[in-house]
């Protein structure tokens, strides 16, 4: 969702958000209907003030979760305002603790006749065409088959690349124990999302006792609250809050600092146009993310101006104002849904 901010005295924001591709419009519809009335007249510095205002219609909303959408949609939209006001990108307005980090994708999924020797390779390439790691798919299979694919899959990357490993809460405590004894030599980087959802925290916290690879969690969470039940059962190393599903920047802000007075390292659920200003932004910022497949994530790639600079698995933070974002507008109209 492209969502665009004008001020009175001639400011234009426009930034990107979300992954959701089966409400897009009744989120738009939120925004629209329900938010901007909120917001047209008011001064767009106040973010914290503003993001209060609309985070009240939460509390008696039937689509709470389609909600928090629409805010991280505006929320945006306000922090790049505030950085073009500023001449600042939204990094520095954040912390601007580094100027690059390592990326990695999201890949290795099952695919229909994909074999080990075939993830090995894809692996490869990915190292090959400039990132510094993967998150590979697993939590489909039994811990022993996907032990092996991750096995094949360090094999194809070498020693050198980062491997994380993500079970979209795929198996029960035993299971995803059994499969991190399989893989704690193999150097993994984090486990994530690996249990049932009914009952995460507690279950990933057993599972954190009982290896020495580091749990991920996060990206199911709409809230800083969430994550507070997260870090409350110690259950994480890593937390990966999509600002895009829960309210926004300012939301991910507050749990980067929550985050960090608990020693849990911040990781970012996809979104690389938003997340590399924000885990730049702070010294306890770990890896971008972003998809090898365009049908996943087709936007990024065709930022025409002040793309991000990817060389030897590390990119570079926009120093443009706000997001520093620029669109291909040919693109955008061909497959614009809303007019």
């Amino acid at each position: 969702m492209i969502t665009r901010i004008k001020t009175d005295d001639g400011l234009v924001s426009q930034v990107y958000n979300g992954d959701n591709r089966d409400h897009t419009k009744d989120i738009i519809q939120i925004i629209q209907n329900e938010l901007a009335p909120l917001l047209i007249g008011e001064d767009a510095s106040q973010i914290e003030k503003l993001w209060e205002k609309m985070f009240l219609k939460t509390l008696s909303h039937q689509q709470r979760k389609l909600v928090l959408e629409a805010i991280a949609c505006v929320d945006t939209a306000l922090w790049d305002l505030l950085g073009k006001a500023c001449s600042s990108n939204v990094s520095t307005l954040l912390g601007g603790y580094r100027q690059s980090l390592p990326i990695i994708s999201i890949a290795g999924y099952y695919e229909k006749d994909k074999t080990l020797n075939d993830l090995a390779r894809e692996m490869d390439w990915l190292k090959n065409n400039g990132m510094a790691g993967c998150k590979v798919k697993v939590g489909g299979l039994s811990p022993k088959e996907d032990a092996a694919r991750v096995a094949a899959a360090r094999d194809g990357a070498g020693a050198d690349f980062i491997l994380a490993v993500d079970a979209n809460r795929g198996w029960n405590v035993q299971d995803a124990i059994k499969f991190a004894h399989l893989i704690e030599d193999l150097d993994i980087s984090w486990f994530e999302e690996p249990c049932h959802w009914y009952d995460d925290a507690f279950m990933m916290a057993q599972v954190r006792k009982q290896t020495h690879i580091p749990i991920n969690a996060g990206q199911s969470e709409m809230s800083g609250h969430g994550v507070r039940r997260l870090l409350a059962a110690d259950a994480v190393d890593y937390v990966n809050l999509d600002a895009s599903e829960s309210g926004g920047i300012t939301e991910w802000r507050r749990v980067a600092g929550m985050c960090a007075v608990h020693g849990v390292k911040m990781a970012h659920h996809e979104e690389p146009q938003i997340a590399t200003h924000m885990l730049a932004a702070v010294a306890h910022g770990s890896y971008v993310e972003c998809f090898a497949n365009l049908e996943r994530d087709p936007l990024w790639p065709r930022l025409v101006a002040n793309r991000p600079s990817i060389k030897d698995g590390t990119i570079e933070v926009p120093q443009g104002p706000g997001f520093d974002l620029e669109f291909d507008a040919d693109f955008i109209k061909k497959y614009r849904v809303d007019q």
